[in-house]
């Protein structure tokens, strides 16, 4: 009985559901390392369902699916994949190969652009590009999004344009921002980090290269994330993070070296075991009160043998660049803390 159900339902799909399904199956992205290809012919299919405007640029072997709404301003590159109720608005540029998964929003019907590179994808109800919330915006100032190549933003992220016309949100390169995460108005993410689900950026922080959050944490406004380091869970980080460090805590506190996230990225014995000597000086002396903390900074940059490391030049000008005018500091510090 059900196999003759099954016979005569099959005929009442539409030739328009059988030949979107069809379509879709064959644009799919097929996954190979990291890198996404879809195999999408030169032509473009769109829904019949969807709305698209007639001044929007469209690339070729763009896949649109149901019920998706594409405006006069936008441009897609080619092979781009737009999955059912996914929208894009305002001025907005996608570039080569960029997938829009179900319920996701890009760009604003308000002036300024936002402007992806390639092979990126935006998760299930992703919103990136929007109106920032910050009273400092005017209506009608131009304000920006630039998101470069190969990043992953995953269900529920939010992303804001800027706050005013000589500003802009910028996202670098390779990036993964899991679920849920905020980036506000006005930051300056770089290459290669991962925030994991529940990591909010207020707005005007900077993030380096190669950072890792883990999950739900709150960077306060205006501080700097220097590369490598790594952020705890459950951590609010209201100062700067110097470079190769680790913190955590309710209020974030230096807790060491971030050792693992070094070895993985290649750093060797010798740069890691000068990087800890150069953090001891400076963050565990044996008697705090017996020297200032500028002059064990400078003690350390004036030692012949860790002077002339590059890795720990470049911690030790992640630690005076935090004090400069505007700067927030660096984290707080305690003697008993381990690397």
């Amino acid at each position: 009985m059900s196999f003759l159900l099954l016979k005569v339902r099959r005929p009442c799909l539409s030739s328009l559901s059988t030949l979107f399904l069809r379509r879709l199956s064959t644009a799919i992205p097929h996954v190979y390392g990291d890198k996404y290809e879809t195999s999408s012919s030169s032509s473009s299919f769109i829904h019949p369902t969807s709305i698209v405007h007639p001044n929007a640029i469209i690339g070729q072997g763009v896949s649109v699916g149901p019920f998706c709404t594409i405006g006069s301003a936008a441009k897609l590159g080619d092979g781009c994949l737009l999955y059912p109720s996914s929208h894009i608005f305002g001025n907005t540029e996608l570039g080569d190969h960029c997938i829009l998964m179900t319920g996701a929003v890009v760009g604003d019907d308000l002036p300024g652009q936002t402007v992806f590179g390639c092979n990126n994808i935006i998760g299930h109800h992703a919103v990136v590009g929007v109106k920032c919330q910050d009273m400092k915006y005017k209506s009608g100032d131009e304000c920006f999004v630039d998101v470069g190549n190969n990043n992953e933003f995953r269900e529920h992220v939010s992303i804001h344009r800027s706050s005013k016309s000589g500003d802009r949100t910028v996202i670098g390169d390779n990036n993964l921002i899991m679920g849920s995460c905020h980036i506000a108005h006005d930051c300056k993410i770089g290459n290669y980090n991962i925030f994991a689900n529940n990591t909010l950026l207020a707005g005007h922080v900077v993030v380096e290269d190669y950072t890792h959050t883990a999950g739900a944490i709150v960077i306060h406004q205006f501080c700097h994330i220097g590369s490598h380091s790594f952020i705890g869970g459950g951590s609010v980080v209201s100062q700067d993070v110097p470079k190769y460090s680790m913190v955590a805590g309710e209020r974030a506190v230096l807790r060491g070296l971030n050792l693992e996230g070094l070895r993985r990225r290649g750093f060797n014995v010798t740069e890691i075991k000068s990087l800890r000597t150069a953090y001891r000086k400076i963050f565990m002396p044996v008697d705090a009160h017996a020297v200032g903390f500028e002059e064990r900074l400078t003690e350390v940059e004036q030692d012949e043998e860790l002077g002339h490391i590059p890795a720990v030049c470049s911690m030790l000008q992640s630690i005076r660049d935090s004090f400069a005018e505007n700067r927030r500091g660096i984290c707080r510090f305690r003697q008993w803390s381990g690397s």
